[in-house]
């Protein structure tokens, strides 16, 4: 069957933001002006679990009124398919925008009007450079007291470091919110009223400050918005022609570029991730979607524009790029897996070729062959059949066995790996243990299939206890782990209280021999190391060298030391926890004609490590959290005092707006239910979020006190 719509036609998009900033709200708006909805439901209306919006349908995204897992929507605008994928704000769930910014070729960045840039901005922001991915800025609630659109717009350019190029101007704040001002377009556009269906005047745009409405603004600062929107036109008219030469020779010769060579202009600056759009609206209130979807297409790229997916071989080297093309061999990636009762559904990103029902694709990650049994489009939780998918397409296959997040599914006759995401280590672990007896098998199934949907999550038994440890990203996410076991596969679980995860490192350079020696009759057992253990830099990770010459130790003897450092560094002597960070180099030994063996080579450097790094004088580690808190500026002391008390420091306070800001480092140790004492301290009026930045030293005098808590 040949391609139903050109490639050009295509716009794969992700909403992202932080938390609260209207994320959910816009894409039920985008889901209703695109006619694939008839009714609007609010993010507000769902906490009694009556009602869903399509894209937090999940029984815990209702209850708690945010997003957990980002979910996939299809929709046509203008003749052009827009598939959107609405993302978490939450600081936990980082990983569901990781995973979605790899294969979306845009992304649009919405921001609350009122608060600006926010921390979990930031991080979306560094993620969508990572991946390269292009991005438009859309400033919401415009409505909202206290909006303030050039605090967002500086927030931009100065916090995010974007080349920030204003298309739309509000038309007043708060209540006077009435409209936009399109400086691209050269019109304003002023809405009728606040219903889902309001039309809206549009009025050349060097006649909206003659509106009676506009002349009704009491505030100063919308008045001068108005009175300089023709010098902001030109500004932007600046920005854009320097993306193109003929523009810019017009335009300095002074002629005005028309509408179609302004938005080429601003197309070839964003899709090569060179400038950002920013638009404005309020999509509580109906205003401005229909605008932003015109954006979408105007100046999102389509699939393969800006480039194709980098393939690799297997250390990561980037070996050459895959085009999006059909006429290529089929390769895919699959970036996100959903278990339910009913299945598997293993969403998949084509980026060559064409894939139908009963094809046979290689798993060129794992190795393994896998059947096309059915290929769904995925509409937040509801499906549909389809028969073949093709470059540039987003899609689920249906119950696949092997396939995990990040894998490359590809043609057999034609393997290549893709490029693989990068995924946050886990910094926080909780034991999890069946409700009754009877549940052990399938608690074990359910946690199983939880960690292989989620590469943030990571499933371990301790070693000296029996317990199944379950790690995580923060509270929130372990907590929602749990309870979705029990909603989407039925196993109830009791999870223990959350522990941190710490970290061991070498104290200092240690040189140290161990000799084994065992006779018990018939044949011995004998291995002799003599090592150098040295700490590295954060970050360096375990270092293995082999320094041995003139044959002290044969050479099929090596490989087993350097397993045997890297398993026994799991395990370290202050408290068990996994050793970091330090290169062990082996630079003699001795060996014995008979009793020599790997194995006795294995046991000699576990035991080379272990009594070396105790002689060490081995530093435990823990993990330091980057925290911002967000509150009325009354509260301000109380909130640094603290953070003093919780072993933290202060890095930068200020004020943004009406609010003021405090952000700092704390050890993840000391914030456990941090939320009921900012509650408590700012009547309810504080927020804060929290990401993981850095190991640190536990101090020496608090390392008992910390362990023994931790053991509790």
């Amino acid at each position: 069957m040949a391609r139903q719509k050109e490639l050009k036609l295509y716009r794969n998009i992700g909403i992202i933001a932080h938390i609260d900033a209207g994320k959910t709200t816009t894409t039920e708006r985008i889901l209703y002006y695109t006619g694939k909805k008839h009714q609007i439901v609010d993010v507000h209306d769902t906490k009694d679990g009556k009602g869903s919006t399509t894209t937090d349908y999940m029984e815990q995204e209702r209850k708690r009124g945010i997003t957990i897992q980002s979910a996939a929507v299809s929709a046509e605008w203008k003749g052009y398919q827009i598939n959107v994928i609405d993302t978490p704000g939450h600081v936990d769930f980082t990983i569901e925008v990781n995973r979605s910014l790899r294969v979306l070729d845009g992304a649009v960045v919405v921001f609350d009007g009122v608060a600006g840039v926010e921390p979990q901005t930031e991080t979306n922001w560094r993620l969508a450079d990572q991946y390269n991915v292009p991005r438009m800025c859309y400033i919401n609630k415009m409505d909202r007291i206290g909006a303030n659109f050039k605090n967002a717009v500086d927030g931009i350019r100065n916090r995010l470091g974007a080349n920030a190029v204003i298309c739309e101007v509000p038309l007043g704040s708060h209540d006077d919110f009435i409209g936009i001002a399109d400086l691209i377009a050269n019109c304003g556009y002023i809405w009728l009223g606040d219903d889902k269906d309001s039309k809206w005047e549009t009025i050349p745009l060097d006649q909206v400050a003659n509106h009676p409405k506009v002349q009704a603004f009491t505030t100063t600062a919308d008045k001068e918005w108005v009175a300089n929107l023709l010098s902001l036109r030109e500004a932007s008219i600046e920005s854009a022609v320097e993306f193109d030469d003929a523009a810019m020779e017009a335009y300095l010769g002074g002629e005005t570029p028309s509408l179609e060579t302004l938005k080429a202009c601003i197309r070839k600056g964003c899709v090569a991730g060179k400038l950002v759009p920013v638009f404005c609206g309020s999509s509580y209130r109906n205003k401005g979607v229909q605008h932003l979807l015109d954006g979408v297409v105007d100046y999102m790229p389509y699939p393969g524009e800006n480039g194709g997916i980098s393939m690799v071989d297997e250390d990561g080297n980037v070996v050459g790029e895959q085009e999006v093309k059909d006429d290529a061999p089929a390769r895919a990636l699959a970036f996100k897996v959903i278990n339910d009762q009913f299945g598997t559904l293993t969403f998949t990103r084509i980026y060559s070729g064409v894939i139908k029902k009963g094809d046979t694709l290689l798993n060129a990650t794992r190795g393994k062959k896998e059947r096309i049994g059915r290929i769904v489009e995925v509409q937040a939780n509801a499906t549909k059949e389809i028969d073949e998918v093709r470059a540039g397409d987003i899609c689920a296959f249906v119950s696949m066995k092997e396939t995990e997040t990040g894998d490359t599914l590809c043609d057999p006759a034609s393997p290549v790996l893709l490029e693989r995401m990068r995924f946050p280590d886990p910094v926080i672990s909780v034991s999890v243990e069946p409700k009754s007896r009877n549940d052990i098998d399938k608690m074990s199934t359910a946690l199983y299939k939880m960690v292989k949907a989620d590469p943030s999550l990571r499933l371990e038994v301790d070693k000296e206890t029996g317990e199944t440890v379950l790690k995580g990203m923060g509270e929130l996410h372990l907590e929602i782990t749990i309870d979705r076991m029990r909603t989407e596969l039925g196993v109830e679980a009791n999870m223990g209280k959350p522990k941190v995860s710490f970290r061991e490192a070498f104290g200092g350079r240690v040189e140290h021999t161990y000799t084994h020696k065992k006779q018990s009759g018939g044949s011995g057992q004998f291995a002799e190391v003599k090592m150098i253990f040295e700490p590295g830099e954060p970050g360096s990770g375990v270092q293995f060298v082999d320094e041995i010459v003139g044959g002290r130790i044969p050479r099929e003897y090596i490989p087993a030391v350097e397993f045997a450092i890297k398993s026994e560094s799991q395990q370290g002597q202050i408290a068990g926890y996994e050793v970091v960070d330090f290169t062990a180099r082996l630079i003699d030994g001795k060996y014995h004609d008979v009793d020599s063996s790997a194995l006795a080579f294995e046991i000699a450097g576990k035991q080379a490590f272990r009594e070396a790094h105790k002689m060490s004088r081995p530093k435990l580690l823990e993990p330091v959290m980057s925290l911002e808190v967000v509150t009325e500026p009354d509260y301000l002391g109380d909130i640094i005092g603290d953070m003093n008390r919780r072993r933290g420091s202060v890095s930068e306070q200020g004020q943004r707006g009406p609010q003021a800001f405090v952000k700092g480092f704390v050890p993840l140790a000391e914030m456990f239910g941090y939320i009921n004492f900012l509650r408590s301290a700012t009547s309810g009026r504080g927020n804060f979020s929290m990401t993981f930045d850095h190991y640190a030293e536990v101090p020496a005098n608090l390392v008992d006190k910390l362990m023994e808590k931790e053991a509790k």
